[in-house]
């Protein structure tokens, strides 16, 4: 206001005193002297252009005045747009949670894509071929195996499994006598028994259902996997383009990094699997337990779920040695024993010698989170994903958000370079 009344009294002046240059001559040099006191320079355009300036002020002021109905409208604005974003995630993650099945067989098709890459790199580097014909010859290799060992073992093994279908409620009987419940296949029958017929009908239907849905699956993700090993950039190409231009970098090492932990992780866990397979079926041969190419086989596939599988895999030659005597049981449990031992303590240790270990408490809770969120896909699952989120905090958070200097499990060290010591949480 004091500056309207200003250049108001400098107009003022003008009309009183027209006549005269002199005049004149002051009233210019007045308003020369109010424009430089409150900031104006003169412009082109004389007053004008001074009534536009304080327009122009007087329009931000209002902008900035809260109780402006210029401000409300674009805070009504930003209120809508934030609500739009926060109803956007919330769909998204309802989204991810319906689709969390396929979301996990499409993890599964990416660690056979893995599979297969690790042999196709010792075949190339052996064989010293192209790297599609040392894939198109793993896949190959990999298909005749299971062929090979289906049609070799397939009917001795399919009858020993009978025999331990058969041989388990027995088995069950002779636990439940030893620790005084009596037998427990009696309750059991007792229960099915209760059940009406149709509903064990939907029940069995239920289960014949999951079997077959479970076999599409791994059909579904051995197809898959093959894609994926085919061409993979193409695949990391599409993920990374979904970030800003100036991250692809980032993002394309964490993915790198977390393939390399990845593949490590795999070639450890078919040694330890393969390991633990013969040797439980060489085991269980010697005791004498009935069957023990199929409790070996139960036994290897299950040592892929760390910590719970092998306990799951040793509880069929467990069971079944309750039905030959007390001997036999002592030495099942000598034999499971013995084979862990050599498993943790030779096996893993040899093929885990690269890989950052993961502390135990953190993989166990990690596995059973697994289980109770996804199911058995997310039990058998759950070590590989938590190797994944593993990786991507220590080298996303930990070393570039809170500059800590830190191993990441499965980066790769240039020659020369000092490794890293481990966290006091982390083993070596």
């Amino acid at each position: 206001m004091p500056l309207l009344g200003s250049i108001g009294g400098s107009l003022r002046g003008e009309r009183i005193v027209e006549g005269g240059a002199g005049v004149r001559t002051m009233r210019q040099a007045g308003f020369r002297q109010v424009c430089h006191e409150r900031g104006l320079g003169r412009e082109p355009g004389g007053n004008l252009a001074v009534r536009s300036r304080l327009s122009g002020q007087t329009g931000r002021t209002a902008m900035n005045d809260p109780s402006s109905p210029t401000e409300v409208r674009l805070s009504d604005k930003e209120f809508v747009r934030k609500t739009l974003i926060l109803i956007g995630l919330a769909v998204f993650v309802l989204l991810l949670w319906q689709l969390s099945g396929v979301l996990l067989l499409a993890f599964g098709s990416i660690l056979v894509a893995l599979i297969l890459h690790a042999l196709a790199d010792a075949l190339a580097r052996y064989l010293r071929v192209s790297r599609q014909w040392s894939l198109t010859v793993s896949g190959v290799l990999l298909l005749a195996a299971f062929l090979g060992i289906a049609y070799l073992f397939g009917s001795n093994i399919r009858a020993q499994f009978s025999n331990v279908a058969e041989q388990l409620p027995v088995a069950l009987d002779a636990f439940g006598r030893k620790v005084g419940i009596g037998p427990i296949s009696d309750s059991l029958s007792e229960i099915v028994s209760e059940i009406p017929s149709s509903g064990l009908a939907q029940r069995i239907a239920g289960i014949g259902g999951t079997l077959l849905g479970g076999l599409a699956d791994a059909v579904l993700v051995v197809i898959a996997g093959l894609y994926i090993a085919a061409s993979p950039h193409l695949y990391v190409r599409g993920f990374v383009q979904l970030f800003p231009i100036d991250q692809h970098r980032r993002i394309e090492s964490a993915l790198e990094a977390c393939g390399h932990a990845l593949r490590l992780w795999l070639v450890a866990q078919t040694m330890s699997m393969f390991a633990v397979g013969v040797l439980s079926a060489f085991a269980f041969w010697l005791i004498g337990l009935p069957s023990p190419y199929a409790l070996g086989l139960i036994a290897g596939i299950l040592d892929f779920i760390p910590f719970l599988g092998p306990v799951l895999g040793a509880l069929p030659a467990i069971l079944i040695s309750f039905t030959l005597g007390t001997d036999t049981v002592i030495w099942t449990f000598v034999a499971v024993l013995f084979v862990q031992q050599v498993e943790g303590n030779l096996i893993l240790p040899l093929a885990q010698r690269r890989i950052v270990s993961i502390p135990p408490a953190l993989a166990l809770f990690g596995i059973v989170m697994g289980g109770v969120v996804f199911g058995t896909l997310g039990l058998m699952l759950g070590f590989p994903l938590l190797v994944v989120l593993y990786v991507l905090v220590k080298k996303l958070y930990v070393r570039e958000v809170l500059g800590e200097a830190t191993s990441v499990p499965g980066e790769e060290r240039k020659a020369g370079d000092a490794e890293a010591p481990p966290s006091p949480q982390e083993g070596a």
